[in-house]
């Protein structure tokens, strides 16, 4: 020993999972600025009305991307941006934070395997998924352009007074069996995959590759509930069971997979650079992450 002091009793005094809540909001600010157009898409492609016949020329992503630019100019593509981040920057820290607190109490200095990294990243998410829920709600609606809503605070007032409080909590099945896998999958893949690999864990291109292989598995598992979580939420009378029917009845199997591509793109590129950022970051402030 070369009595120094270990890296962690840092200079700095804040709580390690107040470091994780910082660090994890600001690769959060970062990822949503740069990949809400894709979300905006996204959210416009399942929702839109297709009555068309079989056959019929399908509505792209790129005329949707079009349409956007043209009907509501390029900014319109961030339209959805301000609840964005009212939910990315405290939900990406509250999810950071979980996870850490979560793996500093049960796994103080192994690694987790498989399964409990899984867990790991399910329990972390279900904590931010509940806390964030309305604002998620709102969000869906900014995007799809069906509800004429001005501000986030506005529009929380306009459901709870129109449709009551409860409404604010539309789709949580759906967005729990989204996310939930999502990121327990994630945590997974990515860990597994960091573990394999030569480069040295830390190097951002390795935590940035793992996070892309991670992001794209697990954004194709969760498509379906994906699809239903955005149905049940701009038409808040439907329950979850009867979005499956009618997905099902007016699209059949691929109604489930609509929108996965601009999906899996931003939720893979968000992932992956929210990971490398935190990375940094917390390997910036003295923190094993």
């Amino acid at each position: 020993m070369n009595g120094r002091a270990p890296t962690h009793t840092h200079t700095h005094t804040a709580h390690p999972a107040v470091k994780a809540f910082v660090c994890g909001s600001f690769s959060g600010t970062c990822s949503t600025l740069l990949f809400q157009p894709l979300d905006l898409v996204k959210t416009r492609l399942q929702t839109s009305q297709s009555g068309m016949q079989p056959g019929s020329s399908r509505v792209g992503m790129t005329s949707v991307l079009l349409g956007v630019v043209r009907t509501e100019r390029l900014l319109g593509l961030w339209k959805g941006s301000s609840p964005s981040f009212v939910r990315t920057i405290p939900g990406v820290g509250i999810y950071f934070s979980s996870y850490h607190s979560l793996k500093q109490h049960f796994f103080q200095d192994s690694r987790p395997g498989a399964a409990q990294a899984v867990m790991l990243g399910g329990g972390a998410r279900t904590v931010a998924g509940v806390v964030m829920l309305p604002i998620t709600v709102i969000k869906t609606r900014f995007e799809c352009g069906r509800y004429s809503y001005v501000s986030v605070s506005g529009a929380l007032r306009s459901v709870c007074r129109s449709e009551g409080p409860a409404a604010l909590f539309s789709g949580l099945m759906a967005t729990l069996l989204r996310d939930v896998p999502f990121s327990g999958i994630y945590v997974m893949f990515y860990s597994q995959t960091k573990a394999l690999l030569p480069l040295s864990p830390s190097a951002p291109v390795a935590n940035f590759s793992c996070g892309v292989l991670a992001g794209v598995l697990a954004s194709l598992v969760t498509q379906p509930a994906d699809v239903v979580k955005t149905h049940v939420q701009v038409n808040p009378q439907l329950r979850t069971t009867k979005a499956v029917r009618h997905i099902y009845t007016a699209h059949g199997l691929q109604g489930f997979f609509r929108g996965a591509v601009p999906r899996c793109l931003r939720r893979t590129m968000m992932a992956a650079m929210a990971w490398t950022v935190y990375e940094q970051m917390m390997a910036h402030v003295g923190l094993k992450s």
